[in-house]
C-alpha cells in the first residue's frame, strides 16, 4: 500500500508522514526530496535552470516511478503536485494508493508559512503578513478542487501531529 498525504504547503505532509510511516514501519518518501535527489539539484534550482515545465514533467515521472514501488510506502506531495498533468487521476486510479488531504484553514497557514518563509522559495520575497495571506488564499482557491478529491479529507486545525496520524491509521483500518 501507498499512503499518499497531499496539502497545500505548511499543511504537515512530511512530518506527518514520517511519523506514520515509523508507526506503520513503511518507507517514508517525500516526493521533493526524491526529486532533488534524482536530480542532484534543489527544487528551486530546478525552477531557475530549467523552467517549471521541465520540473512538472519530472515530478509526474517521479511519481510513476515511486507508485511502480512494490514498497510499502508513505509519500508526501509537494504541495502543486496534484494539480498538474495527470498527476491527481493516476493517483486516484491507482488501487495501492489510500489519498489524504491535509487540509488547514487559510489563517493556520499564514501563520505557519509566515514563520518559516524564509525557507520556502515561493514566499520567500513576501515580507508583509497580509501579503502572504492574498498569496495563500489565491492558490488555495485555485487548488482546493484538487485537494477535495482526496478519498479521505483530514481536518488539521488545532490537532496535535499525534491526534492526525491516529485519524490516519483509523482511516486505513
Amino acid at each position: 500500500m501507498i499512503v499518499v498525504l497531499m496539502g497545500y504547503m505548511g499543511s504537515g505532509k512530511s512530518t506527518i508522514g514520517r511519523n506514520l510511516a515509523t508507526v506503520l514501519n513503511y518507507n517514508f518518501l517525500d516526493l521533493d526530496e526524491y526529486i532533488s535527489s534524482n536530480e542532484n539539484a534543489t527544487i528551486s534550482e530546478l525552477f531557475k535552470t530549467k523552467g517549471e515545465i521541465y520540473f512538472r514533467k519530472k515530478e509526474a515521472f517521479y511519481l510513476n516511478d515511486i507508485l511502480n514501488s512494490k514498497d510499502n510506502i508513505v509519500l508526501a506531495l509537494g504541495g502543486g503536485t496534484p494539480c498538474y498533468g495527470n498527476n491527481l487521476n493516476v493517483l486516484l486510479n491507482e488501487s495501492k494508493v489510500c489519498l489524504f488531504y491535509l487540509k488547514l484553514s487559510l489563517p493556520t497557514l499564514n501563520e505557519r508559512l509566515f514563520k518559516e518563509k524564509e525557507n520556502r522559495p515561493l514566499i520567500s520575497h513576501l515580507q508583509r503578513e497580509e501579503a502572504l495571506l492574498e498569496f495563500i488564499g489565491k492558490h488555495l482557491f485555485e487548488r482546493t478542487q484538487y485537494y477535495n478529491q482526496a478519498s479521505n479529507i483530514i481536518v488539521a486545525d488545532n490537532k496535535s501531529k499525534k491526534d492526525i496520524v491516529e485519524e490516519i491509521l483509523m482511516s486505513l483500518i
